[in-house]
């Protein structure tokens, strides 16, 4: 058994995440490296894939950029709550039944007429929002929670997910739907399940650098489902698994620098992986009454080099051209070149924002 020390295998998860000084040559090549952005509404700062995008490509990353990459070039595509390479398409439609419940395959089932509607519909008028497509439904779509009585959006959801159709692009913030053959290409391939999945948990693995064995969120998988090396962390309790060119690459350089990340960043994304590895305790408290949070309402986990060191809460108002800074949260008595290389990095968000910093 290889054993690595933790500054290793920080550095290892901070460079994999492309958040050390290295800056990835475009968005496409960012999104293909880190195999997803999840989509997020929130926007008490920016969307989800706008900061994960800024963090990594800095202030010439603009909003424009996804949507053509989404709708004009088709490098990129909308998948269920993922912004996901093209490339990839055939790998996560192998891999469907991953993400459908049995009992959302019986809605489907139950309700072969709406299917056919919708996919008809879409096939000679599409794309369309969810809006334009009539509820047909001869089967309700059962919930306790927010998706009562929303037969359209969901039957658009898993069909997206089966395959069936596809998201073309947005109108507005409105997610429009189509067949998937003026979407995806051509020439898609959909590999066998087994192959799929080990190719997409490879290629998860590589953009973490490293993560336990198997771990999961919400049913979704996100450690290393027991591929690369195993490796023990010294100092951290049980087995840790490397992907294998990280391994390789453990004694190059490394170049720090700070970084604003966002709440759903895939760094620290993993809550008990980020605890592990950075001692960095986080919980997106936006769902806790006020006077419960500790850290603000989005606070933003800030990464040193290779150390996770605070938390920024802080607010955009974009029609008063203001970022409003009413905490910086150090986990630490920071050093003084900490906390000025902190304070140019908000400098730099408010920029990207086209706002003024307005601290207190």
């Amino acid at each position: 058994m290889i054993t690595i020390d933790r500054d290793q295998a920080l550095r290892i998860a901070v460079r994999a995440q492309l958040l050390d000084a290295y800056r990835p040559e475009s968005l496409v090549a960012m999104v293909d490296h880190l195999t997803l952005l999840q989509i997020d509404p929130t926007a008490a700062i920016a969307p989800n894939v706008d900061l994960v995008s800024w963090s990594r490509l800095g202030v010439g990353y603009d909003h424009s950029d996804l949507r053509f990459a989404l709708e004009e070039e088709r490098s990129l595509v909308e998948h269920s709550s993922y912004v996901r390479p093209m490339d990839d398409i055939g790998l996560v439609l192998a891999t469907a039944s991953d993400r459908l419940h049995p009992s959302a395959l019986g809605w489907i089932d139950a309700n072969a007429g709406f299917r056919a509607d919708v996919i008809g519909l879409l096939a000679a008028e599409g794309p369309l929002t969810a809006a334009e497509v009539p509820d047909t439904a001869q089967v309700p779509w059962k919930s306790s929670g927010w998706t009562n009585d929303k037969n359209v959006d969901r039957m658009l959801e898993l069909l997206c997910r089966t395959g069936d159709v596809a998201i073309s692009g947005r109108r507005g913030k409105l997610r429009t739907w189509d067949v998937p053959e003026r979407v995806y290409p051509a020439d898609l391939d959909i590999p066998s399940y087994d192959e799929a999945r080990v190719l997409l948990d490879a290629r998860r693995l590589a953009s973490l650098g490293i993560a336990r064995s198997t771990s999961k969120v919400q049913g979704e998988e996100i450690g290393a489902a027991g591929l690369g090396e195993p490796v023990v962390v010294d100092g951290i309790d049980g087995e840790w698994r490397v992907d294998a060119d990280a391994l390789a690459a453990i004694d190059d350089p490394f170049e720090p620098r700070t970084a604003l990340l966002s709440p759903h960043d895939r760094l620290v994304y993993d809550r008990d992986r980020a605890l592990a590895l950075f001692d960095f305790e986080y919980v997106l408290e936006m769902y806790k009454p006020a006077a419960k949070r500790r850290w603000g309402y989005f606070a933003l986990p800030i990464l040193h080099g290779d150390r996770l060191v605070g938390k920024l809460d802080a607010k955009a108002d974009r029609k008063a051209g203001v970022l409003r800074v009413f905490a910086v949260h150090e986990d630490f008595p920071w050093e003084p070149e900490i906390g000025d290389a902190v304070d140019a990095e908000v400098e730099a968000l408010a920029t990207w924002l086209g706002c003024e910093v307005v601290r207190g």
